[in-house]
């Protein structure tokens, strides 16, 4: 019986027809080639095949039809490439013909002509019906599915728009209706049959008159400028859009290629995909053991996907808390399951557990990122502060110069220029830190200054996003509060980039782009959200908290700064510190942080960090004469 079940299955298997209908166009194929050439002559061509001769043909040539690959595709999605495979196919199955009847029989009974008929014929009776196949089903679905598919409007015509309908048209949930290009060159063309009716600024007038149900962006590879306008003509029309995803979503897993998604703020705020030095990063990092301190946080997170898509030799993950530590691990030997991944739960200001760590896992390339950040929080938690973010920091950086690393990386932050609060300073203290203990060993310190980072833990985005899912209000410290910003794993691409630059000594500071107004990402915010700010959701301002300034900046105004080798990594020049005077500080730190004696752990950084002493208030009232200036940039 199984016998029998298993013939039927291959007599009746829809290749199997496929296979008996090519075959039988190389016969025919053959006869016609034959015939055009005979056709001059008395004899009828039928005389002139044999059976052994056409059994030879169809012999070869399914062959090199098999071994070509063009029984891997399916008629359903047949397309030019497949018609290119066919005529390939085709002319290597007339050489080897040719071949096989030269030996069989000197070519006696084929002209040579036929040779030369026979894969035109052969690519037009096998790549014809397939053609025709393909378009029979889409018509047919375009006919028979159009009343209960959505009617879709694309914005871009180009390849992603061509691709997108492609599959729009297979998928059978939505039905492209047209599309909106600014290229005036494209009105009134069509692809795949989908007229392009206008210009994007046509949306308004467009939309009514083909009736659409939704709006999809296939523009995957314009600017933040360009987005920007592309959501707003989409919101004014009041219908629901989506968006193809960008390829560095796609490359980096955050999104797949073929599936639409909702616009996100990355997607508004974002900037041009960052070109990076890979073979100068992947010769310094592959093949390395790395070690990430604050690898479950939203930065020390990515930089351990980063890593591991490097091929390091081994990864180590250092993390205070227990849940994140749990969550990388799990996620991280789901992904790569070859990895030689090493966890560890503790503190980096604990000196036998940075001691352990290292000399369990000797690590070649460090990445600390391990830092408390909370700004509001840590204004009034100064001895936390400094125990975490500065002797944390120089207890880590000291056993790391004794084990011979070869990198040490610090993730600093724009707050640490001018620093307005306690969190800014601390981390300020942590790059001079890093710069003594570098005065002393062969491991090359770097820091890695940069703004905030979109979507990270206990940052405003997820705060707004909870807000707006809640009905509002979505709160504003001022309306002039402005903000740098960056997505997480462009952060990190550059980190690793600035890491293969330094040469010891150095603190690079990432180009931000321009700062973003805080009320404009809220109001985007919300209306990504659906909702019209102001009338379905309010947008309160509660006024500066303490220690929060209007602006950040990434260089001191005291600090020169260079070009590098990549465009939007900076070299910040520092003043000259004696090294002498910050270890008196240090010291006086360890001692005042084991007392908890906070105000002495003020006044030491006030002495490192001069700075930290002058007014916020001051800082503001300067920031507000700028912001009204560049106001026309900000809200771009």
């Amino acid at each position: 019986m199984r016998l029998i079940e298993r013939l039927k299955f291959l007599l009746f298997h829809p290749r199997i027809a496929v296979v008996l209908h090519d075959l039988l166009m190389v016969a025919l194929a053959w006869y016609l080639a034959k015939a055009f050439r005979l056709s001059f002559e008395p004899e009828s061509s039928m005389k002139a095949l044999k059976l052994a001769e056409i059994s030879l043909v169809m012999l070869l040539q399914g062959l090199v039809l098999w071994w070509t690959g063009l029984y891997r595709g399916l008629w359903r999605f047949a397309s030019l490439p497949d018609l290119y495979n066919i005529g390939r196919a085709a002319l290597l199955g007339s050489a080897a013909v040719g071949a096989a009847l030269f030996l069989f029989d000197r070519l006696s009974n084929t002209p040579r002509t036929t040779l030369l008929f026979y894969p035109v014929l052969l690519t037009v009776l096998l790549g014809g019906p397939r053609l025709m196949y393909r378009y029979w089903k889409d018509h047919r679905l375009d006919l028979y599915a159009g009343y209960e598919r959505k009617r879709v409007l694309v914005l871009g015509a180009g390849r992603a728009g061509e691709l997108l309908v492609r599959d729009l048209r297979t998928a059978g949930q939505y039905l492209p209706v047209g599309f909106l290009d600014d290229d005036p060159t494209l009105t009134g063309a069509r692809v795949h049959g989908i007229p392009v009716l206008g210009r994007l600024s046509d949306l308004a007038r467009l939309v009514p008159e083909v009736a659409a149900e939704m709006l999809l962006i296939a523009m995957p590879s314009i600017n933040r400028e360009k987005m920007q306008a592309v959501v707003e003509c989409c919101e004014r029309s009041g219908l629901p859009f989506r968006m193809v995803p960008r390829l560095q979503d796609v490359v980096s897993g955050r999104s797949q290629f073929n599936t639409l998604k909702e616009v996100a703020i990355e997607d508004l705020l974002g900037r041009e995909p960052v070109q990076l030095d890979w073979t100068a990063i992947r010769q310094q990092l592959a093949g390395k053991r790395i070690l990430v301190t604050g690898g479950g946080g939203s930065i020390g997170s990515e930089l351990c996907r980063q890593a591991a898509r490097l091929g390091c030799a081994s990864l180590t993950v250092l993390e205070l808390s227990e849940f994140n530590l749990y969550q990388i691990e799990r996620e991280l030997k789901a992904a790569f399951p070859e990895l030689q991944l090493n966890v560890y739960l503790g503190d980096v200001g604990d000196a036998a557990t940075c001691n352990h760590v290292i000399a369990q896992t000797k690590p070649e390339v460090v990445f600390h990122a391990a830092a408390f950040k909370h700004v509001p929080m840590l204004q009034q938690q100064t001895r936390e502060a400094l125990r975490n973010n500065v002797l944390g920091t120089l207890t880590l950086a000291q056993a790391v110069r004794e084990s011979g690393c070869e990198i040490f990386v610090l993730i600093s932050t724009d707050k640490a220029v001018n620093p307005a609060n306690v969190m800014g300073a601390s981390k300020r203290a942590a790059e001079l830190a890093c710069r003594m203990v570098a005065a002393h060993g062969n491991t090359r310190f770097v820091t890695v200054r940069f703004g905030n980072v979109l979507d990270s833990a206990g940052s405003v985005v997820p705060l707004f996003r909870e807000q707006i899912r809640a009905g509002g209000p979505v709160t504003v410290t001022h309306p002039a509060v402005t903000r740098y910003f960056m997505t997480i794993p462009e952060a990190c691409q550059l980190i690793f980039q600035a890491a293969v630059l330094g040469r010891g000594g150095e603190i690079f500071a990432l180009d931000m782009g321009e700062p973003v107004l805080i009320s404009y990402l809220a109001e985007q915010m919300i209306r990504l959200a659906g909702k019209e700010p102001g009338r379905d959701i309010a947008i309160v301002y509660t006024g500066l908290r303490e220690g929060e300034k209007l602006f950040e900046e990434l260089f001191y105004e005291q600090e020169s700064y260079d070009s590098t080798a990549h465009e939007k990594i900076f070299l910040a020049k520092e003043r000259e510190v004696s090294v002498a005077e910050l270890a008196q500080q240090f010291a006086r730190i360890t001692a005042a942080v084991r007392r908890f004696d906070e105000p002495v752990l003020k006044d030491c950084l006030d002495r490192l960090v001069p700075e930290f002493a002058a007014l916020a208030v001051e800082l503001n009232k300067f920031a507000l004469k700028r912001i009204e200036a560049a106001a026309p940039i900000l809200r771009r």
